[in-house]
């Protein structure tokens, strides 16, 4: 397979030069999942602007985070994981509790039923199991957080699966599991 190699800001078209000087003052840096998704600019602005939506929702930095690593884990994402699990601790938790997220065994009951559930729907490709969406519910969360996960499910699979197929390299410290 191909790789896809991550554009310098030199090789990026001026859609996606604009992009990145955002993301840079944003952030400090292009991440590379972005600097490869360059290639399109529609595609770049999509993704963010999508997350950027779905931020603004229902759900904590640390939910967000959480769905992105059982996500990411159902889906063998090295480049995700390695990348959330640095985000995870920046907003909170600590390694072990990003590997807890990652392997569905979270001690917090509202996490629990938030990562089993988006993990279930992952391998069940959309047909979790009743009990996990009551748990989910009886947990805490309202009909727009549900409709919220379904949108953080797909976003994170599509960058999932965008990084397999790109090869995209890991610009995070490799989280634990994952070869780099």
């Amino acid at each position: 397979m191909t790789k896809i190699n991550t554009l310098t800001f030199e090789q990026a078209a001026p859609a996606t030069q604009e992009i990145f000087t955002a993301l840079k003052k944003k952030v400090g840096m292009v991440p590379n999942l972005y600097a490869t998704l360059g290639h399109s600019p529609a595609a770049l602005k999509a993704i963010l602007d999508f997350g950027e939506t779905l931020g603004s929702g229902e759900f904590t930095p640390q939910e967000v985070e959480s769905i992105a690593l059982a996500v990411g884990q159902e889906n063998d994402c090295g480049y995700c994981l390695s990348a959330h699990s640095a985000i995870g601790k920046m907003v909170g938790f600590s390694e072990e509790e990003t590997l807890q997220l990652r392997q569905g065994s979270i001690q917090d009951p509202k996490l629990s039923a938030l990562t089993q559930l988006a993990q279930a729907i992952v391998v069940t490709r959309g047909r979790p199991d009743q009990a996990l969406l009551d748990n989910f519910f009886n947990a805490g969360y309202s009909k727009a957080a549900f409709a919220e996960l379904i949108g953080f499910v797909a976003l994170n699979t599509y960058t999932n699966y965008f990084n397999h197929i790109a090869q995209t390299e890991i610009d995070f410290p490799v989280a634990a599991g994952v070869s780099a």
